[in-house]
């Protein structure tokens, strides 16, 4: 495995393990979706070996304890297992040994994966692996990512309070399939950048640019209280003949680089799911940090025939309609909440149809933000605010002149300001299940 990447686990337990080149210890931190642990006893180390569905066991001669975990016993409301590698001696650094390799063996002592943890420089603490729940299947992440405080800190970020911690009793684990709705009532103070594996093929400065704009999209979802949000990201695009000067000019080709950040911190594969829409509407393979500039050179057309899609018949006219009737009929409730980032110049007249159907997809796990792009009219987009009828507030949208001249801090919390009170919204109401 590489930085970013996930695998999907089989069945039964599986044991983290890990190769250091100097004393250390494997910990493990059993977090809910809100990234903190629920109490001391979700911590499991030398002090504290047995958790639910997770336990330290002996590691061969010589190398650090490991981790078992039991997927089956995990408690409903644990999202994530963390497997965190801390050296003993608190003034070594990894800058000076070799990497450390993390590697996941399933019940049967079969190699699942190896993750050689490249990249460390002064940090003594890092967070190695994650494994994780999504949508009933267990997957592992290579996250490697160093942790600039010590061991204490690590914890405390986490949750846990070093100087009160109690010694707890091993608690009795439990098995429970009750997916929960995660508590976007609390904050979190450990927020963490996601990575996808296709990044280690960027430049080095393109991955500058792409951390910088990881770190304003983080920054927005902490400060609104949900920095361990998931969600799938749907971006449409207007492929109507008003929006040719933005297609010239390759604005709509750098927004969908600018939404990637988003995808990659939000959505489980990093991937934005496409479409261009006009009087019809096309689907579109997804958008990934490694394909975006491929993809945008094939896609990004207002006439002709690319990827096997006759233009034609997407029309050069709007109607929002079918479009939006595609993305309520095809959303999958038993998956994450959908976030649409609907790129227009306007139109949006269908007053009466479009007003029916944010109504009816208020009861939906979907959040509609819509991007008015240039000074235009935008109908019924600017009534949002004071449209009645709906089982929650389901929408947003902003208008800007020149979407380029925007710096990524004001872009990002304008794309997602409202979204965290929406998570909020709708799992009190229900609508997230």
């Amino acid at each position: 495995m590489i930085k970013g990447q996930n695998f999907v686990l089989p069945a039964g337990e599986v044991t983290l393990s890990i190769r250091v080149a100097a004393p250390a210890d494997l910990v493990a931190l059993s977090v809910t979706d809100r990234g903190t642990v629920r109490g001391d006893h979700d911590l499991v180390f030398y002090n504290n070996p047995l958790g639910e569905g997770v336990r330290l066991v002996a590691g061969p001669s010589g190398a650090p304890a490991a981790v078992v975990v039991d997927p089956a016993a995990i408690p409903a409301d644990i999202a994530e297992v963390r497997a965190v590698i801390t050296l003993d001696d608190p003034a070594a650094t990894f800058a000076s040994l070799a990497p450390p390799i993390a590697t996941v063996t399933d019940a049967a002592g079969n190699t699942l994966c190896d993750y050689r943890i490249d990249g460390l420089v002064n940090e003594a603490v890092v967070i190695a692996l994650e494994m994780y729940r999504r949508n009933g299947v267990w997957k592992i992440r290579a996250v490697g990512q160093g942790y600039a405080g010590g061991f204490a800190d690590l914890i405390t970020d986490h949750g846990i309070d070093v100087e009160d911690a109690p010694a707890v009793e091993p608690p009795v684990p439990t098995v429970s399939t009750t997916r929960t709705v995660p508590d976007y009532s609390r904050t979190v103070s450990n927020p963490m950048l996601r990575y996808v594996a296709a990044e280690n093929m960027l430049s080095i400065d393109q991955r500058r640019e792409l951390d910088h704009r990881k770190k304003v999209v983080l920054n927005v979802l902490t400060t609104g209280g949900v920095p361990g949000a998931r969600a799938r990201i749907v971006l449409v695009i207007d492929k109507t003949g008003s929006m040719a000067p933005l297609y010239r000019i390759g604005a709509v080709h750098r927004v969908v680089h600018r939404m990637i950040p988003i995808a990659i911190q939000l959505d489980d594969d990093g991937r934005l799911e496409p479409y261009l829409y006009a009087k019809q509407f096309a689907a579109l393979p997804a958008v990934t940090v490694d394909t975006a500039e491929q993809w945008c050179r094939t896609y990004l057309h207002l006439s002709g025939v690319h990827g096997g899609i006759d233009y034609a018949h997407i029309g050069g006219a709007n109607n929002e309609i079918p479009i939006m009737r595609e993305i309520i009929d095809t959303h999958d409730p038993t998956i994450d909440p959908t976030l649409v980032l609907f790129f227009t110049d306007g139109g949006f007249n269908q007053k009466r149809q479009i007003t029916a159907l944010l109504r009816e997809a208020s009861a939906l796990p979907i959040f509609w933000q819509f991007i008015g792009l240039g000074a235009a009219n935008y109908g019924l987009l600017r009534e949002l605010d004071t449209m009645d009828g709906r089982v929650v507030d389901n929408a947003g949208f902003f208008d800007v002149d020149d979407i380029d001249r925007i710096g990524d801090d004001e872009l990002y919390q304008r794309l997602l300001g409202e979204f965290p009170d929406w998570l909020r919204v709708a799992a009190a109401a229900g609508v997230l299940r």
